[in-house]
């Protein structure tokens, strides 16, 4: 079997998560192609998180949740480029930047389509792929303020197919994903649509990049 650097250096970061779990780098401002980390929602306090259960409604994919358990390895994600594009580990991710986040655990990316969401009705967001290998519905376009995604300011996620945000609606789950909220697509850009990049392992990039002189809050 052949398996991928991606796939081995990402197995290997993980690894030394769970041996360390404060082994994360601050030395780096930036959020870097190829860092895996947990992705917070600002207003409900709730980490991006998946895991092997489908769906029951929509397209009966993997399901996507909002977990308030810090220390859960379900929600860890690989930070990687589109689909067929070059790959630069560590290079900063530019506000603007098109990326897809690939769950640790399952290989699967966050993904989106027209299918609605099981409790509210919105868009439903989902995990969808085989070993990382989607299609255009996992790309996801970085919304910021600054010339980069940086670890200490939020950012906002715009799916490309159907240019609605990553956000949370605030309802919760039964059974067997008791009490974990349920993760949407909306149209609107000012609804708990701000994530910000929580504990993880960001790889360092080879030079700090060049920034603006002035920066503005999301």
């Amino acid at each position: 079997m052949i398996v991928s650097k991606d796939k081995l250096f990402i197995s290997f970061i993980v690894f030394i998560q769970f041996m360390s779990f404060s082994i994360a780098s601050h030395s780096t401002q930036y959020v870097t192609y190829g860092s895996v980390l947990k992705i917070l929602n600002v207003d409900y306090n709730v980490r991006l998180h998946s895991h092997d259960v489908k769906y029951g409604t929509g397209s009966g994919q993997q399901s996507i949740t909002g977990t308030e358990l810090k220390e859960d390895i379900n929600s860890h994600w690989a930070i990687l480029n589109v689909t067929n594009s070059a790959y630069i580990r560590g290079k900063p991710i530019k506000c603007g930047d098109v990326i897809r986040l690939q769950h640790l655990s399952t290989n699967k990316n966050l993904h989106s389509h027209h299918f609605s969401s099981p409790l509210s009705g919105n868009q439903e967001i989902s995990c969808y792929g085989e070993e990382g290998i989607g299609d255009s519905g996992d790309h996801w376009k970085v919304v910021c303020s600054d010339d980069f995604w940086l670890r200490s300011y939020g950012v906002k996620f715009q799916h490309i197919d159907t240019e609605v945000y990553l956000s949370v609606s605030g309802r919760t789950f039964g059974r067997p994903i008791n009490g974990q909220m349920e993760i949407v697509g909306l149209t609107n850009s000012y609804k708990s649509t701000e994530w910000k990049a929580a504990e993880g392992i960001f790889v360092h990039p080879s030079s700090e990049p060049a920034r603006k002189a002035e920066h503005t809050e999301l």
